[in-house]
């Protein structure tokens, strides 16, 4: 008869847990917790923050800075800037003279001579590292004034 080796097989989870209860313990006498039998599926719905359903003015409120917090997160300094060649606008901050994030949307993607020309010739404009017009305008924008060299917008963070 072959030699059963416990370390080859995979451990049963609902025994070991139960021997963790009860070495802390607790027992099969303080199993006070309907819980469902391992592989059934769980019922209800289960969220890491609440719900506030049964508070409808703290939920519409938390709806609300929840809005807020995520138009901060994706504007936070973000200036429009038009090309001054096909006059796309997209979103820029500048976050150093090396460094600057520019959002494009599908207006302006759509818009762009220098990615309509990669689309004509078969090709993909996301594949581009930037519209070098575009690039032009954004400097000519920080030369003009209307976009700060180094953006003084406050960080989106907590506050």
């Amino acid at each position: 008869m072959p030699q059963h080796d416990e370390r080859t097989q995979a451990p049963d989870a609902e025994r070991l847990a139960r021997s963790m209860l009860q070495l802390m313990g607790h027992g099969e006498e303080h199993d006070d917790h309907a819980h469902p039998p391992s592989g059934a599926p769980a019922s209800g719905s289960w969220s890491k923050a609440p719900d506030f359903a049964g508070d409808p003015v703290r939920l519409a409120a938390v709806r609300e800075a929840t809005a807020a917090d995520r138009e901060r997160y994706l504007t936070s300094g973000l200036v429009p800037v038009d090309c001054r060649f096909c006059h796309s606008t997209v979103s820029v901050k500048k976050l150093g003279p090396e460094h600057t994030a520019v959002q494009w949307n599908s207006a302006a993607t759509e818009r762009c001579a220098y990615f309509s020309e990669i689309r004509a010739g078969g090709g993909d404009p996301s594949r581009s590292r930037s519209c070098p017009k575009m690039s032009d305008s954004i400097k000519h924008a920080v030369a003009e004034g209307c976009l700060e060299e180094f953006s003084t917008a406050p960080s989106p963070g907590d506050g």
